[in-house]
């Protein structure tokens, strides 16, 4: 049987929800109609790349850690593009890694994101039929 998961969403007025998934977990979802429009929760568009930086983050951590890498910090950032014309699909996501640690193998490090993106980030396996994605990385030497 596969698995499902739920989120629950309720208008808190103009273009502001509060989602919630199934586990408690709470976090505010706005659009701002305008440009220079305030708003004050994630974006519902960036919120694909969140999920997408996320999923695999947490693959490449696992992994690093299997690889008994020592891993001091991950940092990832996201950038993507995006179709001007309505409705404005992402075409292309680019996933740059920043690993700290002592001693880390550049090569590990390769290899971890290479399985994240292969086997393991479904984020990434269901963007990947529609957009195209490509990653970089950097080692930082941590050590003291």
């Amino acid at each position: 049987m596969p698995n499902q998961a739920t989120i629950d969403l309720s208008w808190e007025g103009n273009y502001k929800f509060k989602a919630a998934d199934a586990f408690g977990h709470t976090m505010t979802v706005e659009a701002p109609m305008n440009d220079g429009d305030e708003f004050g929760g994630f974006k519902p568009t960036h919120l694909m790349l969140t999920s997408l930086g996320a999923c695999t983050a947490v693959d490449v951590v696992s992994i690093l850690k299997k690889k008994r890498q020592d891993v001091t910090g991950v940092e990832i950032r996201v950038t993507a593009t995006q179709q001007e014309d309505w409705p404005k699909a992402w075409t292309a996501f680019h996933i740059h890694y920043v690993v700290a640690g002592r001693d880390v193998d550049p090569k590990a490090v390769d290899r971890s994101i290479e399985l994240s993106e292969e086997k393991y980030c479904s984020v990434g396996a269901t963007l990947k039929g529609v957009a195209t994605i490509t990653t970089s990385f950097e080692v930082v030497d941590d050590a003291d």
